[in-house]
């Protein structure tokens, strides 16, 4: 069966960090888009960031300089550190991905995780 599953989340005072995981499994990350999605509360879901194919990065205006996604293929996980916290970063972040892709279509993924909370507060 074919799941992505994240972890890494937690309570964080602002300005602080953290890094999240996406962890594959039942199928090779390697081929695929990921990206990294957010849901404030009372919000709509949006994208945070997104690694295609080719290993090409890319940010949403809100966490450009302060997040990273990486790609670990020997682990079939992607990451996302998320450093400089700040409070409107709370909510649950979701991963998903995407066969040969370069992009990440918040409504056209493959396949999705349950989500991690991330709460950013002091």
């Amino acid at each position: 069966q074919s799941q992505l599953v994240e972890s890494g989340g937690g309570l964080v005072q602002p300005g602080g960090s953290l890094r999240l995981s996406c962890a594959g499994s039942g199928f090779s990350l390697t081929y695929y888009a990921v990206g990294w999605f957010r849901q404030a509360p009372g919000k709509e879901r949006e994208g945070v960031s997104c690694i295609n194919d080719s290993d090409i990065a890319d940010y949403a205006d809100s966490v450009k300089g302060r997040f990273t996604i990486s790609r670990d293929n020997a682990n079939n996980t992607v990451y996302l550190q998320l450093n400089s916290l700040k409070p409107e970063d709370t909510g649950v972040y979701y991963c998903a991905s995407r066969l040969t892709s370069n992009i990440c279509p918040l409504h056209d993924m493959d396949y999705w995780g349950k989500g991690t909370l991330v709460t950013v507060s002091s």
